[in-house]
């Protein structure tokens, strides 16, 4: 069982892991003209937090994720709201088969960083978007190492933007922008500290 499984049950009890969804979900309506005919998937999807604020502006919707503790939450959730257009999926994109499926969207929340292969990911994301279709990244601004105090070490310290644009370009993207969508606040020690959150927004070209 993984860290993940383990605080599935608990996941959204927390307000502010439920507020950030929300305005993180607000910023991607006010980046990407949605539309109830665009198929979406969310990868690192948790309990489906973001997707729920997202699925009345959005078509059908696959969300994805490595730990089955969140996936069973997950099933639960769209069962009990009826929601016919969310399909959970377990996937591992750094060992699994792509997913066949196009996607005219493709976005994380608090993903990538636990994610060791950045590059690799983003060229499957690349690989499963329509020609057009939009890559939406939120995720940590670079940090010192202290965002995560449960012992959790195998991960990036958030990311400087400047190399994460490289990285989305080489990936094949373009029309890359970032925004300020959100602020952690935590406590750490005896201090309070703030850890941004941006919004990455890009492209892929309509010719790919």
């Amino acid at each position: 069982m993984t860290n993940f499984d383990e605080r599935a049950k608990d996941w959204d009890s927390d307000p502010k892991k439920v507020e950030r969804a929300r305005v993180v979900a607000d910023e991607i309506r006010k980046t990407v003209p949605l539309s109830r005919k665009m198929n979406a998937f969310e990868y690192g999807c948790g309990t489906g937090l973001l997707s729920f604020a997202l699925q009345e502006y959005l078509g059908q919707i696959t969300l994805a994720d490595t730990s089955q503790g969140m996936l069973d939450v997950l099933a639960e959730k769209i069962s009990a709201a009826g929601a016919v257009n969310m399909r959970p999926i377990r996937l591992d994109l750094a060992v699994d088969t792509i997913p066949p499926q196009k996607y005219h969207i493709t976005y994380s929340l608090l993903t990538m960083h636990h994610i060791h292969d950045t590059q690799d990911v983003l060229r499957k994301f690349h690989i499963i978007l329509e020609p057009g279709g939009y890559l939406l990244i939120a995720d940590l601004d670079k940090e010192d190492g202290s965002f995560h105090t449960d012992g959790t070490t195998d991960v990036h310290k958030g990311f400087a933007q400047s190399e994460l644009q490289k990285q989305v370009e080489a990936a094949g993207f373009e029309d890359i922008k970032f925004i300020m969508a959100y602020t952690i606040r935590k406590k750490i020690g005896d201090a309070e500290k703030s850890f941004p959150v941006f919004l990455m927004s890009a492209r892929k070209a309509n010719d790919r």
